[in-house]
C-alpha cells in the first residue's frame, strides 16, 4: 500500500468535498481516502498494483474537479487564488455598488437622475440595471458553470444553489423588462437585477475573506518551509562552493558562517558555536554545539564557524520529516468530522427541496410570484454547507500548526481530538522522567572493590544498555584494568551473562540471581536500603556466587515534578511503568509525586500493562522514549514519544515532542483541549446557523407577522457564516503553554 496527497482545486463547498472522498473510496485499489476542504487536498492510500496515480487524478478530474500530485507549489497556488478572487470581487463591486443605489434610490428617498428615474423612464431604469448586473455575471460566471454542471450530474454544491438563486432573480427580471417594454410598467417592482450582483458580489467576498483566513491557518507549514535555506557552501576538494540545497550530497563537508542557516543535518567535524533550534523544538535558549554533535537543517549557527558533515538530506531531514508530519496531520480528519460529513453529503440537495417547497406553499397560499420567489431564492443563497465543511479541518489545521511551533507533533487529527479524553498518563522511567543517564553511586564489593568492577566492567564492555554503561564509566574513570569478554548476552529484563577469564559472571537484578539459584542473604540489607534511597542495585555474581552490588542512580529531570503536577491539576492520574524493584520505583515516584507505580515489569510486558489500564475503562497515554517502549506506545489509546528518543519509539507514538521536557505533555493535552472546544464552536455555530436561517428564509417569522428576509442580506449572512467559522479557528493561534 501507498499513500500519496494530492491537491485538488474547483471545489466549493463541504459537499464536493464529500462527493470526491465518497466516489474516491469506491474505487477498487483504493484503502482510504480522506478529502479536506480546508487545505484542499486528499490522502489517498492506494493499492499500487491496482491503480496508478494517473488513474486518481482521472477520477478526480472526471467529477468536475482539478487534481495534481501535491508538492509545495500548492501554496502558490493559494496565492494566485487570492488575486484572482480579489480581481473578481473588485469588478464586481464596481458595478454592483452603483446597481444597487439606482435600484434602492427611490425606495428610500435618495436622490436620482430624472433621466433613470422609474415612475419616468421605467424601460431606461430596467435596461441601465441589466447593463450593470451582466458583468458582475461575468465575474462570478464559475458559480454557474460549476453550479449547473454539478446539477446535470446531479451532485449539486454550494456554488449549484447561488447558481439557481442568482439565475431565476436574473431570469425573471428579464422577463419583466420584457414585460416593461410592452408597456406593462406595473413590473418596475418586479426587477431583481441589484439582488443578483449584490447576491453574488457579497459570496465573492466571502470567498475572498476565506481564502485568506485558511492561508493564515497553513501559516505554521509555511514558516517551516521557509527554514530550509536555498543554498549551502560545500568544501570540495579543498575548494569552497556555492550550491543549490537540492544537490546536497551525504557525506559532504558543509561550512556554516556565523548568523546563517543550517542547510541539512549532520555531525561537527571542526568548530564550537552555540545554535537556536527554537523554530524546531520550540526551545528559545541556543544549545550548545561542539565536534561529535549533531545539527540540524533549518536551525540558525549562532556565533561560531562550523565544518559539517552531512548526514541527512532532502526529504530526509529532520526540517522534511516535520513537515511531512504535520502536512499529514493537517489533511486528516478527526473523528469528531463524522457528523459534519454526513449532514453536508445530503446538505445541498435537502436545501434545494425546501427551498422549491417553500416558494411553491407560499404561492399556493395566495401570494405572488415575486413574494414566492424571494422566498425561493432566500433559502438558496442562506444556506451555507462551507460552515460546516470549515468547522472541523480549519480548527485542526491551525491546533497541529500550533503544536509544531511549540515543538510538539501531531501525527493525525485522530490523535488531536483523542489527546483531549485522557484520564490516566503512564510514563517510562529511565530515559523520560529520569536523565537518562545513570551514574554509579555506591560498591558494596563481598571482597576487593576493585576486582568487583573488574570483572563487572568487562562483562558490560559490550553492553549498550545505560546501567551498564555506567558500570564501565565508572571503571575507567577509576583507572581499573578491563579485559576482552569471551562470550556475552544481554538477558531483556534481567540484566546479562558473560565469561570472564574463565569465570561465568551473572550482572542484573533480584530476580536473575533467583532464577540461578545465588544466595542474597549477605547483602539483603544493603539491597534493601539502597533502594529505598532510590537507587538500583545491580547483583554481581562470578560462578554462581554472589560478589557483591553496584548501586546505580539516574538523576530526575528538573522538568519531571512539574510536569506531574500540571498534569494533576488537569484532573489526569499518573502512572511509572519500569523494570525496577518496587522500592526503587516508589523512591522515584515519590519524588515527582507519581500516583501509581508498575514496578519489576519486563520490557515486553509493558504493553499488557497498558492493556489492564484499558480494561479498566480508562483513557491511556504512554509517554516513553525508548525501543522496549514502541509496544507500549502502539498499544496506548495515545502514545507520545520523546523527541530525543529512538526512531522506533517515534515511528510507534501519535505525538512526537521534540525536546525532552514533560511539561509539553501537558501542553499538548491542553491544546488538544482548546481544539476540540473550539470544533465544538464552530460546529455549533454551523448546524444552529442552518437550523435558523434556513426557516427564516422560507418565511417563517413573515407567518407571524413579521419581516420577510431579503435574499441580499441572506447572501450576506451565507458569506459571513463561513468566515466567521474560519476566524474562530484562528483564535488558536493565542494559544500559549500558560494556558
Amino acid at each position: 500500500m501507498k499513500t500519496e496527497t494530492f491537491k485538488i482545486s474547483g471545489m466549493s463547498c463541504a459537499a464536493c468535498s464529500a462527493r470526491i472522498e465518497k466516489k474516491l473510496n469506491a474505487i477498487n485499489g483504493i484503502n482510504r481516502a480522506s478529502v479536506n476542504l480546508a487545505s484542499e487536498k486528499a490522502s489517498v492510500r492506494y493499492d499500487e498494483t491496482v491503480l496508478s496515480q494517473e488513474n486518481i487524478i482521472d477520477c478526480i478530474e472526471k467529477l468536475g474537479y482539478g487534481a495534481k500530485l501535491y508538492n509545495e507549489i500548492g501554496y502558490e497556488n493559494d496565492n494566485l487564488n487570492i488575486k484572482v478572487l480579489t480581481r473578481k470581487f473588485l469588478v464586481s463591486a464596481i458595478f454592483s455598488i452603483p446597481l444597487l443605489y439606482i435600484a434602492m434610490a427611490h425606495m428610500i428617498n435618495l436622490p436620482s437622475p430624472t433621466f433613470i428615474h422609474p415612475m419616468h423612464h421605467p424601460l431606461r431604469y430596467a435596461l441601465l440595471q441589466f447593463c450593470l448586473c451582466v458583468p458582475v455575471m461575468f465575474a462570478g460566471y464559475k458559480f454557474y458553470t460549476t453550479g449547473f454542471k454539478n446539477l446535470v450530474k446531479k451532485s449539486p454544491n454550494m456554488d449549484s444553489l447561488v447558481a439557481l438563486g442568482t439565475s431565476a432573480a436574473f431570469v425573471y427580471s428579464v422577463y419583466s423588462t420584457v414585460q416593461i417594454f410592452k408597456q406593462h410598467f406595473e413590473n418596475v417592482e418586479a426587477l431583481y437585477y441589484e439582488s443578483t450582483a449584490v447576491i453574488i458580489t457579497l459570496v465573492l467576498l466571502g470567498k475572498l475573506l476565506e481564502a485568506k483566513s485558511k492561508g493564515k491557518t497553513g501559516k505554521a507549514i509555511k514558516v517551516l518551509m521557509d527554514l530550509a535555506p536555498k543554498t549551502a557552501i560545500v568544501i570540495r576538494d579543498g575548494e569552497e562552493i556555492e550550491l543549490l540545497i537540492d544537490n546536497v550530497q551525504i557525506d559532504d563537508i558543509i561550512l556554516v558562517k556565523p548568523g546563517t542557516k543550517i542547510p541539512v543535518d549532520g555531525q561537527i567535524i571542526e568548530g564550537h558555536t552555540f545554535v537556536d533550534e527554537s523554530m524546531l523544538t520550540g526551545e528559545s535558549l541556543p544549545v550548545e554545539k561542539s565536534v561529535g554533535d549533531t545539527v540540524t537543517g533549518g536551525s540558525i549557527n549562532k556565533n561560531g564557524m562550523i565544518k559539517f558533515k552531512a548526514v541527512k538530506v532532502g526529504k530526509d531531514t529532520a526540517l522534511a520529516q516535520i513537515i511531512k508530519l504535520v502536512e499529514d496531520a493537517q489533511g486528516s480528519k478527526a473523528p469528531i468530522a463524522r457528523l459534519a460529513d454526513v449532514i453536508s453529503g445530503k446538505f445541498v440537495p435537502i436545501v434545494l427541496a425546501v427551498a422549491a417547497l417553500s416558494g411553491i406553499l407560499w404561492f399556493v397560499s395566495g401570494e405572488s410570484v415575486t413574494f414566492s420567489l424571494k422566498i425561493f431564492i432566500a433559502v438558496l443563497v442562506i444556506a451555507c454547507p462551507c460552515a460546516l465543511g470549515l468547522a472541523t479541518p480549519t480548527a485542526i489545521m491551525v491546533g497541529t500548526g500550533k503544536g509544531a511551533e511549540n515543538g510538539v507533533l501531531f501525527k493525525s487529527g485522530e490523535a488531536l481530538e483523542t489527546a483531549h479524553k485522557i484520564q490516566v498518563a503512564v510514563f517510562d522511567k529511565t530515559g523520560t522522567i529520569t536523565e537518562g543517564k545513570p551514574q554509579v553511586t555506591d560498591v558494596i564489593a563481598a571482597e576487593g572493590e576493585t576486582d568487583l568492577l573488574k570483572i563487572a566492567a568487562s562483562a558490560e564492555k559490550a553492553s549498550e544498555h545505560p546501567l551498564g554503561e555506567a558500570i564501565v564509566e565508572y571503571a575507567k574513570r577509576l583507572s581499573v584494568p578491563l579485559v576482552q569478554p569471551e562470550t556475552f548476552q544481554a538477558l531483556p529484563g534481567l540484566g546479562i551473562t558473560a565469561i570472564v577469564e574463565g569465570k561465568k559472571i551473572l550482572l542484573g537484578n533480584r530476580k536473575l540471581m533467583l532464577d540461578n539459584n545465588i544466595d542474597l542473604s549477605d547483602f539483603e540489607n544493603h539491597s534493601e536500603d539502597l533502594s529505598q534511597e532510590g537507587k538500583t542495585p545491580v547483583f554481581a555474581s562470578s560462578d554462581n556466587t554472589l560478589t557483591g552490588i553496584i548501586a546505580i542512580s539516574d538523576t530526575v529531570k528538573p522538568s519531571s515534578r512539574k510536569a506531574i503536577k500540571f498534569l494533576h491539576d488537569m484532573k489526569i492520574q499518573t502512572a511509572m511503568i519500569t523494570g525496577d524493584s518496587k522500592r526503587t520505583a516508589d523512591a522515584v515516584a515519590k519524588q515527582v509525586g507519581i500516583d501509581l507505580v508498575l514496578a519489576d515489569v519486563l520490557p515486553h510486558e509493558k504493553a499488557n500493562e497498558i492493556r489492564k489500564l484499558q480494561e479498566q475503562g480508562k483513557i491511556t497515554a504512554m509517554i516513553g522514549d525508548g525501543i522496549n517502549d514502541a509496544p507500549a506506545l502502539s498499544q496506548a489509546d495515545i502514545g507520545i514519544a520523546i523527541g530525543s528518543g529512538t526512531d522506533v519509539a517515534i515511528e510507534s507514538a501519535d505525538i512526537v515532542l521534540m525536546r525532552s521536557d514533560l511539561n509539553d505533555v501537558s501542553f499538548a493535552i491542553s491544546l488538544s483541549r482548546a481544539v476540540i472546544r473550539n470544533i465544538k464552536q464552530n460546529l455549533f455555530w454551523a448546524l444552529g446557523y442552518n437550523i435558523l436561517g434556513i426557516p427564516i428564509a422560507a418565511g417563517i417569522l413573515h407567518l407571524f407577522g413579521g419581516p420577510l428576509l431579503n435574499p441580499i442580506f441572506a447572501a450576506a449572512a451565507m458569506s459571513l457564516s463561513s468566515v466567521s467559522v474560519v476566524t474562530n479557528a484562528l483564535r488558536l493561534n493565542k494559544f500559549n503553554k500558560s494556558k
